[in-house]
């Protein structure tokens, strides 16, 4: 069933159609087309956001698209919007997909061609199918990932405990609205304003919307559990041509990076671009490389001319854009020394290329005074920073370089081994990497990672941790300098961990322990792995 055309520019009009479902649902999508008549290759975006805004938070609107000649189509997923069924996440997409391709490439103006859309949640409904269905003919996934457990609600082992709080009340309060409770709609909204769903988070979701796939996350890392799904999507579908879009500080990153490294398993040959993006934000001209895209793959005109290279990488020091060559001159490994001063004294510990590392640290966390997280891909406020302050702290280990003699580039995936134990049985590593200026007034934090270890006693044995950072591309100028950064927790990042591995991790409590970390330095090295 469908509303009839409302015209929204001079060209183009929209409608409101029904899909009916084998099992009977009705999901609702919104169509977007040109006025002049004709057959159209179809881009379809399927979301759980209301169609109405069609994810222009980060995209283009659909009018804009199909002024160039397409049929757009937005779906309200099941469950959400104004669509029929119950919202159970991404356990529901396979089948659903399936049947709206099929729907999609049957409208009266749609020529058969189609092609897929969207970021985060609206780029995993791109990938998953059921087996058979035939694939679209091409796909542009953003900023996601297949697996539940690193690319959507944790890392190094710690629950994504900002971001993942904000975004389950979000669909905790569009259920609210579907159901007309507008109490507890506002309660969750106001918890969102104030910041109090860093705490009540949790109460909130148990309370509002225990079976939604955020609370079960939660529970699953509350159980120190890694059983969440891993999506395998068809293997013709990743064959298929594909535009994948990153952000240097996304929290899905690698999640497209693995989604990449897939495709060409497969025999693909998809295009990658990583970017100055957050999750939200994102760099200009993303518009233009989706419509050449889509373009060159649906409307299939001899005349056009794609200008992009496949791989095009942003380097987050010099401001430009790189084709991606992987880097074949080899890397220095850095040794750490300090002679257990590196937290009380910014000059102390030193990194130190391709050489040994000796010394010793303690760190002590006190959940009272937690160290924040700052800029990074998991913070409030994700992005390059200036840490300099935040590296003055007695509870953060600081190890920077001398300054270096000429340029260096970075290209591939920071990781931290180090050897560290605690009084505790529970205690978390947060480290950052950053670039201090040649007058070491400025130190602008690049790249983030950490590690939550949980044992079943007091973890006394010292053991060889490894914390990956989050991947970047750099050059650190000559007369810069590289720093390490090390603390005992990032918050609201990450939940803060008590010390204590019964109980949860969370925002502090008068029962939460002060912490003892121990590093022992001279059994630790920092390196970059391949970005790919």
């Amino acid at each position: 069933m469908s509303s009839k055309h409302l015209t929204t520019l001079e060209n183009v009009v929209h409608r409101d159609e029904d899909l009916i479902l084998n099992d009977g649902v009705s999901l609702k999508s919104r169509i977007w087309l040109p006025t002049k008549k004709g057959k159209w290759p179809a881009l379809l975006m399927r979301q759980p956001y209301r169609r109405q805004i069609a994810s222009t938070v980060t995209y283009a609107h659909p009018s804009w698209f199909a002024s160039h000649g397409f049929l757009v189509v937005i779906q309200d997923v099941r469950g959400q919007g104004d669509s029929e069924g119950e919202f159970l996440g991404f356990s529901q997409e396979a089948s659903d997909t399936s049947e709206t391709h099929e729907w999609v490439r049957n409208l009266p103006e749609c020529n058969g061609l189609l092609g897929t859309y969207g970021f985060s949640y609206q780029g995993l409904t791109q990938l998953t199918a059921k087996p058979e269905t035939p694939p679209p003919n091409c796909l542009a996934p953003a900023m996601t990932g297949l697996n539940e457990s690193d690319h959507w609600s944790s890392e190094g082992g710690a629950f994504w405990w900002h971001i993942n709080l904000s975004w389950g009340l979000q669909l905790a309060a569009q259920k609210a609205r579907r159901i007309g409770n507008k109490a507890q709609w506002h309660e969750i909204r106001e918890s969102l304003e104030n910041g109090a769903y860093l705490k009540e988070g949790p109460l909130l979701l148990e309370k509002y919307d225990p079976d939604g796939m955020v609370n079960q996350w939660l529970i699953k890392a509350n159980q120190n559990s890694n059983t969440l799904k891993v999506h395998k999507p068809l293997r013709t579908w990743l064959k298929q041509p594909m535009l994948l879009i990153g952000g240097w500080w996304d929290p899905h990153l690698n999640g497209i990076l693995d989604i990449y490294q897939k495709s060409l398993e497969s025999g693909g040959d998809p295009e990658l671009h990583i970017g100055p993006a957050t999750h939200l934000q994102w760099w200009n001209g993303t518009q233009r490389v989706l419509l050449e895209f889509f373009k060159k793959y649906l409307h299939k005109s001899n005349n056009f001319n794609f200008v992009h290279p496949k791989q095009l990488l942003w380097n987050i020091s010099s401001k430009e854009w790189e084709s991606y060559n992987p880097q074949k001159k080899s890397l220095p490994k850095w040794g750490l020394n300090s002679s257990g001063l590196a937290c009380q004294d910014t000059s102390n510990g030193v990194l130190r290329p391709n050489s040994k590392s000796f010394g010793f640290e303690v760190l002590v966390h006190d959940p009272w005074r937690a160290v924040p997280s700052v800029g990074g891909h998991l913070s409030p406020d994700p992005g390059l920073i200036d840490r300099s302050e935040l590296d003055k702290r007695p509870d953060v280990a600081t190890f920077t370089s001398a300054p270096l003699s000429k340029n260096l580039r970075i290209e591939g995936k920071p990781i931290l081994e180090i050897e560290a134990y605690s009084d505790r049985d529970s205690f978390d590593l947060c480290v950052a990497l950053s670039i201090v200026n040649k007058k070491k007034s400025k130190v602008i934090q690049l790249s983030t990672g950490l590690i939550r270890i949980i044992e079943e006693n007091k973890i006394t044995d010292s053991k060889t941790r490894k914390i990956k950072l989050q991947p970047l591309l750099a050059e650190f100028k000559k007369g810069t300098s590289i720093r390490i950064s090390i603390a005992g927790s990032a918050w609201p990042a990450i939940g803060i961990n008590p010390g204590d591995r019964r109980q949860n991790c969370s925002a502090v409590s008068p029962d939460f322990l002060v912490t003892t970390i121990y590093l022992k330095i001279s059994q630790s090295i920092f390196y970059f792995s391949p970005l790919i």
